[in-house]
């Protein structure tokens, strides 16, 4: 026999032993599927893992248990509509690990969990497809798990989640879930609240400086797709164990977040934080609560906040109260801003210039006003403003009847 042929021979039956092995022996437990059930639809099969976080646990400084007695109208504030009234337990906790971060109609969620809120602790659910003919089955039971709930919570839901998955069910022509769900996305409001105070808002972030989670053998969320398609290539669940486990903090983080964020908006005299209150004071201006906006911003002003923070919360203090027509309180930040060296002292400085020009008619401090804000930072309008300032002051006064 041909040596070649002769060694393909020997390999052919090597390989031969090991698959009879593999045959029938059971797999190892890292190669096995997490603990859960199969469960059957008339679509097919899916995964699916039940999780459950007792009243007593704590999740970083958060009361699980706590979650329950949390008031029906505590969402209101962040779905910007009067009287909404949903208890707790009808709200569901949201997030999805998918097979590509871009969206698209080519990316599809394999694992989708729901967390919701009992008396007895915090409960999730976890949809998970085995392989890509498991996804009808997988979303009929996704739709059916959230008959129970009224309200969806997610973190950036609005823009990945939720359009995402109902891509897929348009594809696949079933009916998606979400359309009677009131949806809060709780990044929005993250993003209003703590934008200021911490370099980055995404939950992990939150969960580590709001909740003091650390978090363990986590797995990167660009990874996790690789994953998933590693595990379809080699039937090897063991590397995905660590993405099971992240959606189900990143739920619980969230649910226990949501618990925080909306008291600072209906209750914002709890805050502590200079830089929380004045993110939420903006927030309260762009909406129009003025009055809100400038309590939040001079409260903030006894707190710590860095300089670039302080001297742009004074500016935005008396622009508001100038609207408010409250033109001393509005000249009293002017000038406070005027004497310190900062990025708004020549702004304020016009400000005041403009003042005393058009309400006190005082020509000579308009004057002056202008001449120190041309020296700090000169400009057009300012040279325009200086030079028909000269020209009103030197020209020929009335006469006055005795």
């Amino acid at each position: 026999m041909d040596p070649l042929k002769a060694q393909l021979e020997i390999l052919r039956a090597r390989l031969q032993k090991i698959d009879a092995r593999y045959q029938t022996e059971p797999l190892p437990e890292t190669r096995a599927l997490p603990d859960g059930v199969e469960v059957r639809t008339e679509d097919g099969t899916h995964w699916e893992i039940d999780r459950h976080w007792p009243a007593h646990h704590r999740h970083g400084t958060a009361d699980v248990g706590a979650l329950s007695e949390l008031p029906q109208d505590l969402l209101a504030a962040l779905v910007n509509e009067e009287g909404v009234t949903v208890p707790p337990e009808r709200w569901a906790f949201l997030d999805t690990e998918t097979s590509g971060l871009s969206g698209g109609s080519g990316a599809f969620a394999f694992l989708v969990g729901v967390g919701g809120i009992t008396a007895n602790g915090f409960v999730l659910k976890q949809f998970f497809m085995r392989d890509h003919g498991e996804e009808p089955s997988m979303l009929k039971a996704l739709s059916a798990y959230l008959d129970q709930f009224d309200l969806l919570v997610t973190y950036n839901g609005r823009s990945f989640d939720q359009p995402l998955l109902e891509t897929r069910y348009r594809l696949l022509r079933i009916r998606e879930p979400f359309l009677r769900l009131k949806h809060v996305d709780l990044l929005y409001s993250a993003r209003r609240l703590w934008r200021l105070a911490l370099e980055s808002c995404r939950l992990q972030e939150l969960e580590q400086r709001i909740l003091g989670v650390e978090r363990h053998g986590d797995v990167d969320g660009q990874f996790i797709p690789n994953l998933y398609f590693e595990y379809l290539r080699t039937g090897n669940f063991a590397p995905l164990r660590p993405v099971i486990s992240h959606n189900a903090v990143d739920i619980l983080s969230l649910a226990c977040l949501t618990a925080i964020v909306p008291v600072a908006f209906r209750e914002p005299q709890r805050l502590t934080s200079g830089a929380e209150m004045v993110a939420l004071a903006r927030w309260f201006r762009n909406e129009g609560r003025a009055e809100d906006a400038l309590m939040l911003m001079r409260q903030a002003l006894k707190r710590t906040l860095q300089e670039p923070l302080l001297y742009e919360t004074l500016w935005h203090v008396a622009d508001m109260e100038r609207k408010l027509e409250r033109h001393d309180a509005a000249v009293a930040v002017w000038t406070e801003l005027s004497t310190i060296r900062n990025p708004w002292q020549a702004k304020a400085l016009e400000r005041l210039a403009i003042h005393y020009e058009r309400r006190e008619k005082n020509l000579a401090m308009a004057f002056e006003m202008t001449l120190a804000a041309q020296v700090i930072e000169d400009s057009e309008a300012l040279q325009k403003r200086a030079t028909r300032l000269a020209k009103k002051a030197s020209g020929p006064k009335s006469g006055r009847l005795l």
